[in-house]
């Protein structure tokens, strides 16, 4: 079983330290949070092991769990490679593309595999539909929040966009060509809210809004493809799936059929597969364990979390302009 410390105490480190306690395939060690107070009221609450410092963590453990801000992404990756240790950093997976490419190129140095949160990637909703979107062309997402002061450290594209720019790149095979984008600060000194044009290089285009001054949340993606329609809702983990067929010759009573201009006749039918339940932290956390006990490739690599960077800094830059 593999040994894990987690980096950082906070909302989402303590979300982690909890999964990761009930986890069949790590031992959790303990945790390093540079807040004493919180360090030892989590430990007090919870029953975990407070390291003093991160080095001395890392030096207990196989793999680093990193919940840090993103700001200390990247120094804690950097100690915890160099050490040998195998690293989870959540998203995004640094401040820059700079500090994101280094990180591979010391994980590949020092032999260490590493994996980005981008958790949408194991949404329930997601996963049950990703095998039946083949070649999109249009692609549309929202994803709106209530105010929450956690995040606001940096724009809303780092903040929540990044998750559905990763999970288009994952579905689009193609090469971004160009990328325009809108921004406005409401609440925060940076950008609140934000939409973006984000064009392929096979047609493809993907039309993305972020907001996090919403009166509801919403997390909704629309994928176009020939002949289909996919719509995955990440927030209430369900899908759905329209289809297109040739219309048969002798239609049923309540089949729905559409014909074109040119007199062409299809059927219209839903293929809307299960969607089990599951905790999609918990699965990015476990196949990441995967990975290293078989020596395979992580679900979400530090490649794609530095693309997913550096596409949402394409689109930040635009602000500038």
């Amino acid at each position: 079983m593999l040994k894990i410390g987690v980096l950082g105490a906070g909302h989402l480190g303590k979300i982690h330290l909890r999964l990761l306690n009930q986890s069949e395939k790590y031992e959790l060690v303990g945790f390093y949070d540079p807040f004493k107070e919180n360090a030892e009221k989590v430990a007090a609450e919870f029953g975990y092991k407070a390291f003093d410092s991160i080095s001395e963590l890392i030096q207990a453990v196989d793999v680093v769990d990193i919940v840090t801000p993103t700001l200390s992404h990247y120094d804690c990756a950097v100690e915890a490679i160099k050490a040998g240790k195998h690293i989870f950093l959540e998203k995004p997976i640094s401040n820059t593309v700079e500090e994101a490419e280094n990180i591979i190129a010391l994980a590949k140095k020092y032999n260490v595999k590493g994996q980005v949160g981008h958790v949408e990637r194991f949404n329930p909703a997601f996963k049950a539909v990703k095998d039946k979107i083949q070649n999109p062309m249009f692609i549309e997402t929202h994803r709106l929040a209530e105010f929450n002061p956690r995040g606001t450290d940096v724009p809303v594209v780092l903040d929540l966009m990044i998750h559905d720019i990763d999970a288009i790149l994952s579905v689009v095979k193609s090469k971004v060509v160009f990328v325009h984008a809108t921004g406005t600060a409401v609440i925060s000194d940076s950008p609140d809210i934000a939409n973006a044009r984000i064009e392929f290089e096979n047609g493809c285009v993907a039309n993305v809004t972020s907001s996090r001054i919403s009166m509801k949340n919403m997390r909704k993606a629309r994928f176009f493809q020939k002949d289909a329609y996919i719509s995955v809702d990440y927030l209430d983990k369900v899908c759905e799936v329209v289809k297109m067929k040739d219309a048969p010759e002798v239609p049923g009573d309540f089949d729905l059929i559409l014909q074109n201009a040119e007199g062409v006749k299809k059927q219209i039918y839903y293929d809307n597969p299960d969607v089990p339940a599951n905790n999609a932290i918990l699965d990015e956390l476990e196949t990441f364990a995967d990975a290293i006990n078989n020596n395979t490739t992580p679900i979400v690599t530090l490649e794609d979390g530095t693309e997913a960077l550096r596409i949402a800094h394409r689109i930040i830059d635009c602000f500038k302009n």
